[in-house]
């Protein structure tokens, strides 16, 4: 059965998945003489730099997420598929999904990244991920859960582990959890439930490398592990976990934590379509593209964003997997594409790095754009900001918006719900 597009004489161009990459490639062509099909498993775009939020109850899941059909209204050479690519039959141009079959002319591959386990299985059943709106609700109903529990157990290793928040990774989203998870301890969690001894309640992030926050300069990374200890994290660097079982986390040095709320942020991979070379998959996980973003192998066969890797001087082991290289690879793309309408050369991929920053909490934050660097309230300020100008839809900026400034002024995080409760079963 084939998906239900008409056929149209001009080329048609198949985009699948709607993140950052994808979501600008489609509106970058909006003017071009093409049909511009875009498949994505969901029907809304996600806004994955909040999630974190998500999961400590900060914001509604509706608030970093905007339906897809809403953004491209209007857009008359768009149409948008809700389904799952499974495989590419590239000798015949084609798609094979689990709501029919697709020919294309170009494709796109931008289904970004997930969870990274390196293999291992114990991590993989048992620890919590956060790449997705629905893992970011699992662990926010989680973390909740737990402490409804904590008030009910009369063990006391029980209560240990369900009050026990160990963040596997020091990048940005390590660091952002658990500043916010500290802050619940500090502001929020004490007031709903005051019959729970919070002198226990512990926030370790553990990183395998000797630093947070890698890809930023020194100053910045001390300053970052300086905000956490000081929110009251226990920071764990050349740490390595070993192995978890569900309640008891042991390190490669042979620590042993009791703990029920492991989440892991310790990595991602690509999420990779079958049917493409295994010479086009490199080793971490991503698919080898050239300077024009093209798959190694394949002239009609592209990929941007998380899911692709391109090596050159700068970055020989690919560019961080962030939303400003895969907006800037969607825009090459559909500029060179127009260019070779016109019989025009391509122009090579030339990331430009306007920076980065992560959050650490209130009035915490560390910020570098080339040789500037500060943090601090002002630090945090332009992270806000940021935030804010590149969500999409202004009812999402204006929600965000409010929820921030509630929260600031009170020091609270009103969406405590348990609205779907967790269960180990449901993953």
């Amino acid at each position: 059965m084939n998906i239900n597009v008409p056929e149209v004489k001009v080329p048609r161009i198949v985009i699948v998945g709607c993140g950052f990459g994808g979501m600008e490639l489609a509106q970058q062509l909006r003017n071009a003489e093409v049909q511009i099909v875009l498949l994505d498993k969901h029907n809304y775009h996600t806004f994955q730099p909040l999630l974190y939020q998500i999961a400590t109850a900060g914001l509604e899941a509706d608030s970093i997420a905007y339906p897809i059909r809403k953004i491209f209204k209007g857009q008359k050479n768009f149409y948008f598929r809700m389904g799952e690519v499974t495989q590419i039959l590239a000798g015949e141009n084609k798609l094979i999904t689990n709501i029919g079959e697709l020919k294309y002319d170009h494709l796109v591959i931008a289904t970004g990244s997930t969870t990274n386990f390196f293999g291992n299985t114990d991590f993989e059943s048992q620890a919590m991920p956060m790449k997705s709106v629905t893992e970011a609700l699992n662990l926010r109903s989680l973390i909740l859960q737990n402490f409804e529990r904590a008030l009910l157990t009369t063990d006391v290793h029980e209560r240990e582990a369900l009050m026990t928040f160990v963040v596997v990774g020091g990048g940005p989203t390590g660091v952002e959890l658990a500043g916010a998870i500290c802050e619940l301890k500090k502001h929020v969690l004490p007031n709903d439930y005051p019959e729970l001894d919070f002198r226990k309640m512990r926030v370790i992030l553990v990183e395998n490398g000797p630093d947070l926050l890698a890809s930023m300069c020194p100053e910045n990374r001390t300053k970052a592990k300086e905000y956490l200890e000081e929110l009251g994290a226990e920071v764990w660097l050349n740490t390595g976990l070993a192995k978890y079982n569900g309640m008891l986390a042991e390190t490669k040095n042979g620590k042993q934590l009791r703990t029920l709320n492991l989440v892991w942020a310790a990595g991602v991979k690509g999420v990779i379509i079958d049917g493409l070379g295994a010479e086009c998959v490199n080793q971490r996980g991503r698919i080898i593209i050239d300077e024009y973003c093209k798959v190694k192998g394949y002239q009609n066969i592209s990929a941007i964003g998380d899911v692709a890797t391109m090596s050159c001087e700068k970055y020989p082991n690919g560019h961080p997997q962030v939303a400003p290289v895969a907006i800037q690879q969607a825009q090459l793309w559909a500029h060179n594409y127009l260019r070779g309408i016109k019989q025009q050369a391509a122009v090579k991929f030339d990331y430009f790095d306007k920076g980065s920053m992560s959050t650490v909490g209130r009035n915490k934050a560390v910020v570098e754009v080339g040789k500037i660097r500060f943090g601090g309230f002002l630090g945090w300020f332009t992270w806000m900001a940021l935030h804010l100008m590149l969500l999409v839809g202004y009812r999402n900026k204006i929600v965000v918006f409010i929820n921030w400034v509630w929260n600031y002024l009170n020091y609270d995080r009103n969406i405590r719900l348990i609205i779907r409760p967790f269960s180990r079963k449901e993953t």
